[in-house]
């Protein structure tokens, strides 16, 4: 089934989104992984106008806070077919077979292109209609790997936009939120 969420043609609007691997299935385990999902979001960053203001990169799910000045469902489409093709690549070569035979099995068949699936279909997205959803979802986002067990405080796990809030080194920038 489709997603029926939808991006409204206006620009800069905030939405929070979520990105899933199919079936939940841990691809962001390595390092390695999780840096090309940053790298590509820098580069839709500085080539398309993307607007990341908070995230969180967990095993098998990535959560944001995004806006564009563009049509943002065109850039995220973008974004996770490109970063499909490069985790494939990396796989492949890191000869992760384990992964890649469970994201051919879980690919949907109607999805001919290619004979795996990276990501479930659709960013379930969500507009930001006020300050207090807001700061929900930015709680969500930061304290998900500490509700997982995984950190004690949110600042803690390097792949979340906590640590850049806080004051310390991060794996990127983030863009502020303009009213």
């Amino acid at each position: 089934m489709r997603n029926s969420y939808k991006f409204s043609e206006d620009a800069n609007e905030l939405y929070f989104v979520t990105f899933t691997i199919v079936e939940w299935i841990p691809v962001f385990f390595k390092t390695k992984y999780c840096d090309i999902f940053v790298s590509n979001l820098e580069f839709y960053r500085k080539e398309q106008g993307l607007k990341v203001h908070f995230l969180v990169i967990m095993p098998e799910h990535v959560h944001l806070i995004l806006s564009s000045e563009s049509k943002l469902g065109r850039i995220i489409h973008n974004l996770k077919s490109y970063t499909a093709k490069e985790l494939l690549q990396d796989l492949k070569h890191d000869k992760r077979r384990w992964i890649l035979n469970l994201l051919k099995h879980y690919k949907k068949p109607h999805k001919t292109g290619s004979k795996y699936q990276v990501w479930q279909e659709g960013s379930h997205p969500e507009m930001i209609i006020s300050n207090d959803m807001l700061n929900q979802k930015i709680n969500y986002i930061h304290f998900n790997p500490v509700k997982a067990g995984f950190v004690i405080s949110p600042e803690h796990w390097t792949y979340s936009s906590a640590g850049f809030y806080d004051g310390h080194d991060s794996i990127m920038k983030f863009d502020e939120i303009i009213s």
